[in-house]
């Protein structure tokens, strides 16, 4: 790595951006004259080739998320050691976004938080076993078939297959399949 460049604000950064084509910036958000999102977001605009880390002091999930999308590749707390930086350049420079590890954990709990209350899925709508019935269904396997392979009775299989349609509101096999691998309980292979 060589450092072929510095700036000492927003605005600067831009241009030292234009004029040296690095192939990564590392901005700080809090800058004078322009901050870092912003200046992350003329950069992507002006030098898209221009890979760029945010660090900062900053953890709330508003400023990581504005700085991903601004065009920032990843962002980094201040906090984090040199060793984790270096890291960051690797993953960034390979195509990956990066996250510093403590805001991942905290996103990813948020995001989760977040998933509970968006639209309900095959995993919260049906039971296991109503699961399995429906990707065995999607497979192309009739109710005997399927009761064979789950050692229960045709009957229960009935049962299982009208629950399925009632509670997704689908009532024939190839919009149940579409459904299927729509929510990836099986492909189309």
């Amino acid at each position: 790595m060589e450092v072929v460049g510095e700036a000492e604000d927003g605005l600067r950064a831009v241009e030292v951006c234009k004029k040296l084509t690095p192939d990564l910036l590392i901005l700080d958000i809090s800058m004078p004259g322009l901050n870092g999102i912003e200046a992350a977001r003329r950069i992507a605009a002006e030098s898209p080739a221009t890979k760029v880390i945010i660090l900062s002091m900053h953890s709330d999930r508003r400023f990581v998320l504005e700085a991903l999308k601004s065009g920032a590749q990843g962002y980094l707390l201040k906090e984090s050691s040199f060793r984790e930086l270096v890291e960051a350049v690797h993953c960034v420079m390979e195509g990956h976004i990066y996250l510093s590890v403590q805001l991942s954990s905290s996103l990813i709990k948020e995001f989760l938080q977040l998933s509970q209350h968006s639209e309900p899925s095959a995993f919260s709508i049906l039971s296991d076993r109503e699961r399995e019935v429906l990707q065995l269904l999607a497979e192309g396997h009739n109710s005997k078939e399927i009761a064979y392979k789950l050692n229960i009775s045709a009957k229960t299989i009935e049962t299982h297959r009208k629950n399925i349609m009632e509670k997704l509101n689908i009532f024939n096999i190839a919009e149940l399949t579409k459904y299927a691998v729509r929510e990836g309980l099986t492909t189309l292979e």
